[in-house]
């Protein structure tokens, strides 16, 4: 069973410099309990008010690796308050631990999305824009209504998947609303169409990065969407809790591939969505096989992991397997999704079938 002192050394692997102090979770951590059934209770000091939410996804971090935790609850309190003494650890069963600090606003639709579908991954680096890109298009070419918002903030890729590198946003006259880009009847929003080349990095703070992702949600114009396709940045942090902060998520698809050291990440990405209250439609396993584009034999290049050994445990469903084929890469290279330029290959069988499984899900 783990131990408070395992639980210590955890929380010294994260740090709190994205608030501003040199510090890290164990640093402002006053005491932790475990009983014997394994339920952890951690009593941490605020900084300041207002980030119990990003310190919870910081805890998160730290303590998804330990899969013998039977549940954890967090006590937030403040010295300004009077409060210098850790408290006795509640009993697991009773009301939930009320946290310090203001309420979060409502949550909003948006006006004319009927469903909004988060793509995350634990760690960046496992394909996870392709398959944001190409679930949008598959979707279109299902029948529907799509849009694609590239919230990759710090590292943006959509306009290269759909070839889309020089365009530019328009704004309506009227409405002073932001009109996004359309491309073969499919709407898409990029940072990248506002930078003047991709060369030019994104250097924002957290509070700047979070009002430009209010504004590519609030203040485009989407017109009647069915589904609206969010490619996130990779790992947990600001534009994942603002997202679930404001707005009414229908269900997130989770991306990983076969190694081990992405299996651990996911974990991280699959526990903030349940801390978040998102519901999780499943998860895609990319880079599942190589298809061989000489004899169509496939092969296990990464082994076969423990993606469903992890998903069966989590009662989570394996949305798709996508293999690794040649023509993946080379359709992105010219900016078209591989379920356009290679309908008929194993990929693009993959993502359509993607494609079918969340629409099932998330009907409109």
């Amino acid at each position: 069973m783990v131990t408070k002192e395992e639980i210590l050394k955890a929380l010294e692997g994260e740090d709190l410099k994205d608030l501003g102090l040199n510090a890290t979770l164990r640093d402002i951590t006053k005491d932790v309990f475990v009983d014997p059934e394994g339920n952890v209770t951690l009593q941490i000091l605020l900084p300041r008010r207002g980030v119990e939410d990003i310190l919870k996804l910081k805890l998160m971090n730290a303590l998804s690796d330990f899969e013998d935790l039977k549940g954890v609850k967090v006590q937030f309190f403040a010295p300004s308050a009077g409060n210098q003494q850790p408290q006795q650890p509640p009993q697991f069963g009773g009301p939930q631990i009320p946290t310090m600090g203001p309420g979060l606003p409502p949550k909003r639709k948006l006006p004319g999305v009927k469903r909004i579908i988060l793509v995350g991954s634990g760690k960046g680096g496992v394909g996870k824009s392709t398959v944001a890109a190409n679930l949008a298009v598959a979707l279109k070419n299902i029948g529907y209504r799509v849009g694609l918002l590239d919230a990759d903030i710090y590292g943006p890729s959509v306009p290269t998947i759909l070839g889309l590198k020089n365009a530019v946003v328009g704004v309506d006259d009227n409405s002073q609303r932001i009109l996004p880009v359309e491309k073969n009847g499919l709407k898409v929003l990029s940072i990248g169409f506002m930078l003047p080349n991709e060369e030019t990095p994104v250097i924002w703070r957290g509070a700047l990065l979070m009002k430009a992702i209010q504004q590519f949600l609030f203040e485009v114009d989407w017109g009647e969407l069915d589904y609206l396709v969010v490619d996130l940045p990779p790992g947990t942090g600001d534009v994942q809790l603002t997202l679930a902060q404001n707005l009414v998520i229908d269900g997130a698809v989770v991306v990983t591939t076969p190694q081990d050291v992405a299996l651990s990440d996911v974990k991280k990405a699959v526990a903030m969505f349940e801390e978040l209250g998102v519901p999780i439609i499943g998860l895609v396993e990319n880079m599942a096989y190589f298809v061989c584009p000489h004899c169509g034999k496939e092969s296990l290049i990464f082994g076969k992991g423990r993606v469903e050994e992890y998903a069966t445990r989590k009662g989570l469903k394996i949305l798709a397997k996508i293999p690794v084929e040649p023509v993946v890469s080379e359709a992105s290279d010219k900016g078209i999704p591989v379920v356009e330029a290679y309908p008929e290959s194993e990929t693009a069988k993959a993502f359509q079938k993607l494609a079918k499984e969340v629409a099932d899900t998330l009907k409109v």
